[in-house]
């Protein structure tokens, strides 16, 4: 929690809860998008952090950690996705032991289509999402910047 207590203002809470509302709606409409091509919403954030990885990074200790997953849960979604035929498992060129995760043509053509309407949506909420972090701003600055 935090080191000493300030007491918080209801538009602290107000700012807050705009904030959470906004992280809700867009995971609300990520799910229905991940739903409309077979995927669940772990599934569609597993295959954005294969693609958005460099060659050597793409393990599946990687998807773990950006999935603030634990290695084994990480590794039942990508099961489950080498068995959708949607991602590679290929033993490292410098270390045959390293299994590395790339994604197949199918998958690139699903994430591209859910990243276009993802970056679409959040276009849609820039305007939104700029003005509650201006109300964090100044919630920052009245508690001295801490």
């Amino acid at each position: 929690m935090r080191a000493k207590a300030d007491p918080l203002q209801d538009s602290d809470y107000a700012a807050l809860a705009k904030f959470r509302h906004a992280i809700r709606h867009f995971q609300a409409f990520s799910e229905v998008q991940a739903a409309e091509v077979g995927l669940t919403p772990q599934q569609h954030q597993v295959l954005l952090a294969i693609r958005a990885a460099s060659p050597d990074e793409a393990t599946v200790g990687h998807v773990a950690e950006r999935l603030v997953l634990k290695p084994h849960s990480a590794t039942g979604l990508v099961d489950r996705l080498v068995a959708l035929g949607l991602v590679a498992r290929e033993a490292a060129s410098n270390d045959r032991r390293r299994a590395m995760l790339r994604l197949t043509d199918r998958a690139y053509e699903i994430l591209a289509d859910l990243s276009a309407v993802h970056r679409d949506e959040i276009g849609r909420l820039k305007p939104l999402l700029l003005d509650i972090l201006s109300e964090f701003d100044v919630v920052y600055d009245r508690h001295g910047g801490e």
